[in-house]
């Protein structure tokens, strides 16, 4: 039978770290609700004593989440720990997080103390803690970079405490993964109580290993992993979430589980980003937008005759739709008939390999192959203005004023108008869109880049409509991005079919 692994969850402490992606308290419990569905087993709501704001977000957290344990951090400090449990009070599972500097780094530099002297505060900690809940996790900062035999003192001291996790923390992320699984595998060998707590990891990237040293830490032990949603955190981030999660579900050779709904991890992680402001970006595993993309000709032609070809995770398995195949110069025959079949033509070999020719010719011009190039090869090439065309916007907006946008569209040769507010003035515009048109689409993505370089730049929008489980994409480009993102978000509900 397969072991449990409690994912404990901080992108609202630790990842809310990064600079710019603060979250105010509706954001953090719109946050915190959504990793409640995700299935974690513990939401690291916040450090409470460092602002009202977080002490505030972790009290309306406790009072909004059920079934996750809701942790606060502290410093090995009374106040802290007081603080902590204050802003605990109304949480249904509680725990707090405390803690010290365990390096010859942090002791001798930050701390300016002794070896001894941090045991001591440590196991203190941990007691005091215990006067206010049940369940204390300790975190020894910088176990990465301490001495094993002196980590084993410090964590068999705040076990006898009344630890009931031990968090090792590769807080620089310095460790190489078989030095990391060495080490918790030296705590399980040589603290003498160590059966009477669980042991935590929790890794930082800098040198891109956080993952492998946190599969290392479960490989020799570790039942809690330390993670965030899109591995978001201090300096190049933590451990994601995202790729546990799949690492886990993927090798069964590791006889371990989570609990995670892995199909909600997609839209979760976009939430995220999006409340964040922080982009995932492309090459990202697991989330970003080209996780599941192919634009080689070997790998589409892989990808078309058996997914597994190229692809060891389905798509559908995080909560995606399906994989993309991309045409690009690099495409081959295979991936542009696909299409040509998904746009309901038939061809011939002769006629596919003509076609062929002039998409190579194309593709080589043109960065973006999309339907309309494909069907303009093809020799379908549209009739007239299209059936539905912006000709007419005007937004009204400012630092006081209620955003409205009057958009004027062209549909089957006739102009239509439509007044609305929103959000933004691109929220306002897109509503006024909606009013104008039959169907019903969602946004599934928007991606804005700039083109140029100065204050007169030209922006590219790059949009992703939904509409009855099709996606459908949109594209334009304007030294006004309002007008870019209209046109873009007009574009792609014109493919709709």
């Amino acid at each position: 039978m397969s072991e449990k692994i409690l994912i404990l969850d901080t992108t609202l402490r630790d990842g809310e770290q990064v600079p710019g992606c603060q979250l105010n308290t509706i954001e953090k419990i719109e946050v915190a609700q959504a990793l409640e569905n995700l299935g974690v087993d513990i939401i690291e709501a916040g450090f409470p004593i460092s602002s009202p704001g977080d002490f505030n977000s972790v009290v309306e957290i406790s009072k909004a989440v059920t079934n996750p344990v809701i942790c606060a951090l502290t410093r090995a400090v009374k106040k802290d720990i007081e603080v902590a449990a204050e802003a605990l009070q109304y949480a249904k599972r509680k725990r707090i997080h405390t803690g010290i500097g365990v390096s010859p780094y942090h002791i001798e530099f930050k701390i300016r103390t002794t070896p001894e002297e941090i045991i001591r505060r440590a196991a203190d900690a941990v007691k005091y803690a215990k006067k206010f809940v049940e369940d204390v996790e300790f975190y020894a900062e910088d176990a990465g970079r301490s001495d094993n035999a002196y980590l084993a003192r410090v964590i068999e001291a705040v076990i006898k405490a009344g630890a009931t996790v031990v968090n090792i923390p590769d807080t620089t992320g310095y460790c190489l993964p078989e030095e990391y699984g060495a080490k918790i595998k030296y705590l399980k060998e040589n603290v003498p109580n160590i059966d009477k707590a669980i042991i935590s990891t929790h890794c930082h990237n800098d040198l891109g290993m956080a993952t492998a040293n946190t599969v290392m830490g479960m490989v020799n032990g570790a039942r809690q992993v330390e993670v965030t949603i899109n591995g978001i955190g201090e300096r190049a981030g933590n451990t994601s979430l995202e790729e546990i999660a799949m690492i886990i579900k993927s090798h069964h050779d590791l006889n371990l589980h989570s609990d995670i709904n892995t199909k909600l991890i997609y839209n979760t992680s976009r939430l995220v980003s999006t409340l964040m402001s922080m982009p995932v970006q492309p090459n990202k595993a697991i989330v970003g937008r080209n996780a599941f993309s192919h634009s080689s000709g070997i790998h589409q032609d892989g990808v078309l005759k058996k997914r597994e070809n190229y692809e060891i995770i389905d798509p559908v398995e995080v909560g995606i739709r399906e994989s993309s195949i991309i045409l690009t110069a690099r495409s081959g025959r295979a991936a542009l008939n696909h299409r040509l079949e998904s746009l309901g033509f038939t061809l011939d070999k002769e006629e596919l390999d003509e076609i062929y020719h002039r998409f190579l010719l194309l593709a080589d011009k043109k960065k973006d192959i999309n339907d309309e190039d494909i069907r303009i090869l093809t020799g379908e090439v549209s009739q007239g203005e299209k059936p539905l065309k912006l000709e007419y916007l005007q937004v009204a907006c400012g630092k006081s004023a209620m955003p409205v946008s009057t958009v004027g569209l062209r549909i089957n040769g006739e102009i239509h108008y439509a007044t609305a507010s929103g959000n933004g003035p691109i929220d306002a515009s897109f509503t006024a869109v909606k009013q104008l048109i039959s169907k019903v689409v969602h946004l599934e993505e928007f991606l804005i880049q700039a083109i140029t370089k100065g204050s007169d730049d030209v922006g590219k929008v790059h949009i992703q409509v939904e509409h009855q489980n099709h996606i459908y994409y949109g594209f334009s480009a304007n030294v006004d991005i309002i007008t870019a993102a209209v046109e873009a978000f007009v574009d792609a509900i014109s493919k709709v079919k």
